[in-house]
Parts: structure tokens; C-alpha cells; sequence
């Protein structure tokens, strides 16, 4: 079994930053890619950023491309989601996804994720 717990969401003025963790416990070993998706209030849960775990290849969103980075940390079992440049279209829930299987090199689905974290609050002020 595999638990994500996501953190470090919050209240920014536009411009700012924030780091989003996603911490992974259980079947680690198994984890073929990591993904950080995000849900703003009356829309679908759209993709923002992906990571594959044996070679740290990256994959981002338009939207964010320039403005936020993903990366993980092998030693804490750890994904993360540096954001800056926030604007107040960035406001939604965000949440990191975990997938065990690969299909194919595109990351983007959100069908390609087996497990999901509860999510994150953003908030982006004007």
C-alpha cells in the first residue's frame, strides 16, 4: 500500500512562491513516475507537472513551464513542487500522484496514476 501526504499549501500574494512536498510511504520501489495535478473550484483537474523516478525526466504544463519546477528527493521518499511567479489563476487544490505502471512517455493523463494524495490549498491573491 502507498500513502501520499502533500503539504506546504497556502495563502500568497501574486508573485510570490511557495514549495509544495509530497511525501511517499509504502511500495516505493515500484514507482515508475510522480506527478503534481491541480483542481481550481467549478473545473477539472488538470495536469501541472510529472517526474519519472529512475531518470528524473520532466514534463510540465504550458500554463507553468518557466515559472514551476518539480523534483524529488530519493533519501526522504519525497517529491516536490516549487512554484514562483504564482498568479491568482494558479489558486486551486493541488495534489501529487504516484504511478506504478508505465504507459508509454506521456505523463499528463491523470488515468496513468494508481495512488492520490488528499491535496494542498493554494491561494494566489491579487
Amino acid at each position: 500500500q502507498v500513502q501520499l501526504v502533500e503539504s506546504g499549501g497556502g495563502l500568497v500574494q501574486a508573485g510570490g512562491s511557495l514549495r509544495l512536498s509530497c511525501a511517499i510511504s509504502g511500495r516505493t520501489s515500484s514507482i515508475r513516475a510522480m506527478g503534481w495535478f491541480r483542481q481550481a473550484p467549478g473545473k477539472e483537474r488538470e495536469f501541472v507537472a510529472s517526474i519519472t523516478w529512475s531518470d528524473s525526466t520532466t514534463y510540465y504544463a504550458d500554463s507553468v513551464k518557466g515559472r514551476f519546477t518539480i523534483s524529488r528527493d530519493y533519501a526522504k521518499n519525497t517529491v516536490y513542487l516549487q512554484m514562483n511567479s504564482l498568479k491568482p489563476e494558479d489558486t486551486a487544490d493541488y495534489y501529487c500522484a504516484l504511478a506504478l505502471f508505465q504507459y508509454g512517455s506521456n505523463w499528463s493523463p491523470s488515468g496513468n496514476y494508481d495512488y492520490w494524495g488528499q491535496g494542498t490549498q493554494v491561494t494566489v491573491s491579487s
